[in-house]
């Protein structure tokens, strides 16, 4: 078995990241997003990790910036997303990888939320819980049983306003 290497992002990974997406996706949509999302300002090349294996890059999740606005005020959490693996290396524990990673880096950066819209079993697995049970919805065009989030800081979404 070889290892997984999780990285941030460099500027020389740009190319083989949209190649991750598009072959996962089967289109070019995620990586138009997460060219949108590196000409933001929420944009931190920190918070975007790439999953190497034998020295090629075959998974990638991107963590943002977001408000969240709650009773007039606001706070930022980390949106995690696009996050995906290339198909030949599907089931291999690298989403997991990327997933853990993410979790200890905004952790590590101070973040007290992580949200997600995807897969709720599959996000469930590492913590994440209904958004709807902790009282969070989003502005996004996206049924409202996949969004997920998890409170690093136990407690962080109800101090959110």
């Amino acid at each position: 078995m070889h290892t997984i290497t999780v990285r941030p992002e460099s500027t020389e990974d740009v190319r083989a990241i949209d190649v991750v997406h598009i072959s996962a996706f089967g289109g070019e949509a995620e990586a138009r997003l997460i060219s949108a999302l590196r000409a933001s300002s929420s944009y931190n090349r920190e918070l975007s990790l790439v999953a190497e294996l034998n020295g090629r890059i075959v998974g990638h999740v991107l963590l943002t910036r977001v408000p969240l606005r709650r009773n007039g005020t606001e706070k930022n959490v980390l949106a995690l997303g696009p996050m995906s693996v290339v198909p030949s290396q599907s089931h291999r524990g690298i989403g997991s990888e990327l997933i853990n990673a993410s979790v200890n880096l905004a952790r590590e950066k101070g973040y007290g939320t992580i949200i997600v819209v995807g897969y709720p079993e599959y996000y469930k697995r590492f913590g994440f819980r209904s958004a709807k049970e902790l009282k969070v919805t989003c502005n996004l065009p996206a049924p409202e049983d996949a969004l997920t989030a998890m409170e690093i800081v136990e407690g962080n979404l109800a101090t959110a306003g």
